[in-house]
């Protein structure tokens, strides 16, 4: 199985520095990019382009932005949620709220875990090591059958 991470920000430096982060501490695995809410149903969906599965896999986790475009991330990992082929994916959010509605929405809706964006370098890279050390050494993921 593919270890895919699915990053869900419209943030272009937001992405650029993420994926740089989780590259720097040694995660080989792909780290595709939705920009908005919607784009993140396509490829969760497989449609359109994000059919072609050998580039576009299936996220073994997905990093989810609450501030979206065109569908905010809680309606995401709401819809995520609701459909039970996506049972045993990782949802880490991943956003600068620390606002507890959100932290409660989040967790209402099945999220795994609520990161507030850490503010430096030093501290993202202290952040991603911490989502590789837990969800890809340590946490033991469920079968899946497909």
């Amino acid at each position: 199985m593919t270890r895919a991470i699915l990053l869900v920000e419209d943030d272009e430096n937001d992405v650029l520095f993420m994926t740089m982060a989780l590259k720097g501490v040694g995660l080989t695995c792909p780290i595709r990019v939705a920009i908005d809410g919607r784009e993140a149903q396509d490829y969760l969906s497989g449609a359109g382009k994000f059919a072609d599965r050998h580039e576009y896999p299936l996220p073994y986790l997905v990093l989810l932005d609450l501030k979206l475009p065109r569908m905010p991330g809680l309606e995401v990992l709401k819809w995520l949620r609701e459909r039970p082929e996506f049972d045993t994916t990782i949802v880490l959010v991943l956003t600068s709220s620390p606002m507890p509605e959100d932290i409660e929405g989040a967790y209402r809706l099945r999220a795994n875990a609520y990161l507030v964006k850490p503010s430096g370098l030093e501290n993202l890279r202290l952040m991603a090591q911490a989502i590789k050390d837990f969800w890809f050494i340590q946490n033991h993921p469920a079968a899946v059958s497909t």
